[in-house]
């Protein structure tokens, strides 16, 4: 991991898109089935929008079934945070970019092997960086 990115919500709101701002920043999450990667196939890397850390390979991505795009696994064990989310009277693990704390999505006990981790992310912290740029 590199150093910490900091930046002052205004810096954030004019790096970002509004969505990628509520989601990242603010912790909203996007509607299902709506995200740009839900369904995306493209062989490659996704990397932090807010930051550009790589995250997940498109090889540990899967058709979780839930409208978001789904991993088995992060790149590396340090590229993303966890930490308890109580909100909305339920107890879920929020996962975060380790780099830029950004908020990216959950990660739950009930995905594939090898890891039996589905890590629950939304498109609009993404970016998709194409294997064959």
């Amino acid at each position: 991991m590199t150093d910490k990115v900091k930046k002052s919500a205004e810096e954030w709101m004019q790096q970002l898109d509004p969505e990628a701002f509520r989601v990242l920043r603010m912790k909203a999450t996007e509607r299902a089935f709506a995200g740009k990667y839900h369904n995306a196939k493209t062989e490659g890397m996704y990397l932090c929008k807010g930051c550009g850390q790589p995250l997940f390979a498109s090889g540990t991505k899967f058709d979780s079934g839930t409208g978001w795009p789904s991993f088995y696994e992060p790149m590396a064990k340090d590229a993303v945070g966890e930490e308890t989310d109580r909100a909305f009277f339920m107890t879920r693990t929020e996962v975060h970019c380790s780099r830029c704390d950004g908020h990216l999505g959950h990660v739950f006990p009930d995905g594939p092997q090898p890891t039996g981790l589905r890590y629950c992310i939304n498109s609009a912290s993404l970016i998709l960086k194409p294997e064959k740029d």
